[in-house]
């Protein structure tokens, strides 16, 4: 039986059964005799499966349901982003508009619903930005929970964990960015305006102050030159 079978014969497994992240899958042999495999063959479905986050081996323990995570294609966006930045495509403007056009597209929906919790505590965000501005301090961590806020409240999980997977895999490769960092103080102003703009219920001005923010990053993107891979290396937020 080819790999690929046996590893969608498992999936199917999981689906039949209902089983959920960190259930303990059939042993070894049930799994050889279920699918009528060798156990070299099963042992190398299921390490297939764990690279994509299906199942999980636990060395002495047995094999389960895995996290499910988008891990794996965080990992793929992040090297095919690289990898085409060094052979001087566009890729990272590619991979920021791809998170534009979900951002934008998700601005209306957002106007006037967000929690008033939210609010409260996107305002403590961009206060804190603004704190770390003045101080001279990153504000990548800060900006990366201000937007995991922002959407919260559509209560999506599938949607959070998309755009978590799209913000990861971009600043995996923001070394690479180039060109002359955007002034801390815009950064500040460009996430009150999104505040103040989802805050006010205008669905058309929220819209517009997210393509803005994104719109001052495309500028810098649009002037970035490939650099050596030798001398520069990629890291996480």
């Amino acid at each position: 039986m080819a790999a690929r079978d046996l590893q969608e014969r498992i999936k199917k497994l999981i689906i039949d059964r209902r089983l959920a992240s960190g259930a303990p899958l059939p042993t070894e042999p049930e799994l050889m005799e279920y699918l009528g495999a060798s156990r070299n063959s099963v042992r190398e479905a299921l390490k297939a499966l764990q690279a994509m986050g299906i199942v999980e081996i636990r060395h002495g323990f047995g094999t389960y349901v895995g996290p499910m995570s988008l891990a794996p294609m965080i990992e793929g966006l992040a090297f095919r982003t690289v990898a085409g930045h060094y052979r001087g495509e566009d890729s990272l403007l590619q991979l920021l508009e791809l998170r534009e056009a979900v951002e934008t597209g998700l601005a209306s929906r957002l106007a006037g619903r967000i929690p008033p919790e939210d609010l409260v505590e996107l305002d403590a965000l961009v206060s804190r930005m603004e704190e770390q501005a003045a101080q001279g301090a990153g504000l990548a961590e800060t900006d990366r929970a201000f937007h995991a806020t922002l959407y919260r409240g559509l209560d999506n999980v599938l949607l959070s964990e998309v755009l978590e997977a799209f913000w990861d895999a971009f600043h995996r490769v923001r070394t690479d960015l180039g060109g002359v960092p955007q002034d801390p103080r815009v950064t500040c102003r460009q996430h009150r305006e999104i505040l103040d703009a989802v805050r006010s219920g205008d669905g058309m001005r929220a819209e517009e102050a997210i393509r803005e923010h994104f719109g001052n990053i495309r500028a810098r993107l649009s002037t970035t030159a490939p650099q050596d891979p030798h001398t520069r290396h990629n890291e996480r937020v």
